[in-house]
């Protein structure tokens, strides 16, 4: 049994949802997401709140059922608040710049790397050292997130590179003499 999959996911002041067979779409003041459930689940809107069953007891449909109403949740939160991911650049000379639309980066190549930014997706510099990745998508800022981080991911011995805001660099000892 599902624990997540058990409650039913209310729908947040500002947001309207419907519920058409196995999609669910949400508008809210960010704009406007929709889910497609697998056919091996139910959802059902009663109550201002949208509830998620699996369709027969197989193991594949109670394994989709928690992700099934984590996925509406996410819509949800998106189209009223947003999701956000804060980047982190640690090195010397390293450094991001907004050059129009796209994200201009210094990781000691010998050239900028410059990131398209896609459609949806808001990339904000507020520092040198820092990036903001916002949109209402949360797989889609995840993505754009883990996309600049690949460039230059941080390295164990003096932690420079790009690197998530919480994330936490394990340090390895260097040469002794």
């Amino acid at each position: 049994m599902s624990r997540i999959g058990k409650k039913a996911v209310p729908v947040p002041a500002g947001v309207t949802a419907t519920v058409d067979g196995q999609k669910v779409t949400a508008k809210g003041p960010k704009g406007e997401l929709f889910f497609v459930a697998n056919d091996e689940i139910t959802i059902t809107f009663e109550n201002n709140a949208v509830a998620v069953a699996p369709a027969n007891q197989t193991k594949d449909a109670r394994s989709k059922w928690g992700m099934s109403r984590t996925m509406i949740e996410n819509i949800f939160k998106g189209v009223k608040d947003g999701f956000e991911r804060k980047l982190e650049i640690n090195g010397v000379g390293y450094r991001a710049s907004m050059q129009g639309k796209n994200l201009q980066l210094a990781l000691g190549f010998s050239h900028d790397v410059v990131y398209q930014t896609p459609e949806g997706i808001t990339i904000a510099v507020p520092k040198p050292t820092e990036i903001v990745v916002t949109g209402i998508n949360k797989q889609q800022v995840g993505q754009v997130a883990a996309e600049i981080r690949e460039y230059r991911g941080p390295e164990p011995y003096k932690g420079k590179g790009v690197k998530y805001a919480e994330e936490r660099i394990v340090r390895k000892e260097g040469k002794k003499k």
